[in-house]
Formats: C-alpha cells, sequence, structure tokens
C-alpha cells in the first residue's frame, strides 16, 4: 500500500513567495517533524515556497531526507492583480473551475499539474512519501482521490495540516490525521 502525506504549510507571515513562518509557524514545523517521525517516510516533496520548505526542513533534518523541491506543489495565483473582493473570487473559482482571472491560475490548470505530479509519485517506488504544498492546491490534490473537497474544505483546513492518502490498486482513501 502506498500512502502519501499531504501537508498544508505552517502559519506564515504571508503570501509572497518569500515570505517566512511566524514564530508559532517555526514551532509548528518541529511539532510536524516529531508527528511525522514514526512513519516510515521514504521521500520528501516540497512547493519551493519558503513557508512550505520551512515546515518541513525540521523532519527533513531529523529523517536525513533531502527535501525533493517540486514547482508543481507551489500554491495557485488566484490573479496578479489586487482583488478587493477576492474571498468571492475564490468561490467562484470552485464553481467553476475553469475561470481563469488576470495574471492568474484556474483550478484546472492547477489541478493539472497536481495530476501530474500525483501520477510521477505514484509510480515511484517509495512506499511513504511526504508532499508539501499550499492551502488552495491542498484542496485540489485531496480532490484529485476525493471530490468532497472543494472551498468550504479549503477553508476548514489549519496550518498545519496533514491528511493521508492510501492507495491499494485503484481505491484511495483520505484521512485528516493532524489535531
Amino acid at each position: 500500500m502506498k500512502r502519501i502525506y499531504i501537508v498544508r504549510h505552517a502559519k506564515a507571515e504571508g503570501q509572497p513567495f518569500h515570505a517566512p513562518l511566524t514564530e508559532d509557524g517555526e514551532r509548528q514545523a518541529v511539532q510536524l517533524a516529531a508527528f511525522l517521525e514514526n512513519r516510515s517516510i521514504q521521500a520528501i516533496y516540497s512547493s519551493p515556497f519558503v513557508r512550505a520548505l520551512d515546515t518541513i526542513k525540521p523532519f527533513a533534518d531529523r529523517s536525513g531526507l533531502t527535501i525533493q523541491e517540486d514547482g508543481r506543489l507551489g500554491e495557485r495565483v488566484l490573479s496578479d492583480q489586487d482583488l478587493p473582493d477576492w474571498m468571492e473570487k475564490l468561490k467562484m473559482s470552485f464553481e467553476d473551475f475553469s475561470l481563469s482571472l488576470p495574471g492568474g491560475e484556474s483550478n484546472q490548470m492547477a489541478m493539472e499539474r497536481a495530476r501530474a505530479f500525483v501520477e510521477e509519485v505514484v509510480k515511484s517506488e517509495e512506499d511513504h512519501i511526504v508532499c508539501v504544498s499550499h492551502g488552495n492546491l491542498t484542496t485540489l490534490l485531496l480532490r484529485l482521490f476525493d471530490e468532497k473537497y472543494g472551498y468550504e474544505e479549503l477553508f476548514a483546513l489549519s496550518n498545519p495540516d496533514v491528511f493521508v492518502v492510501e492507495l491499494e490498486g485503484e481505491e484511495a482513501s483520505v484521512q485528516r490525521i493532524w489535531e
């Protein structure tokens, strides 16, 4: 059985690429390392965003595993423009997965890159894999395995959050395991 641990990053100071973790986020990253310690993890993949890398670094240091950065795990950009009504636009993007705002990426486009990433990971020889991403993309990754994940579930995520996807043949199950 293959297990993919999908992790949303710890608390960060903001959304930009270089936004670091907050002090709370740094403590959460250490807690996450302890949480993952006895799960036989064989590979770590992470978004290249600083907050994602910093979330998994304590575990990588503890386990001796290398963090493999993958841009396909980067956060979905809703738009490159300041949107005062961004929450409404985000909700609309979950109602219409093809909706693409100026300078942004549709949920459909983000799911395609997430799907390409997952297909590679599923074919890999490692059976216990950690993937660190962001709220919107984490939701889309989970949706690949269970269509119930959408707008409401995105806002139910915590920082950090951890889900395990168990794959056996064509069957997949998703369970939130972070408390």
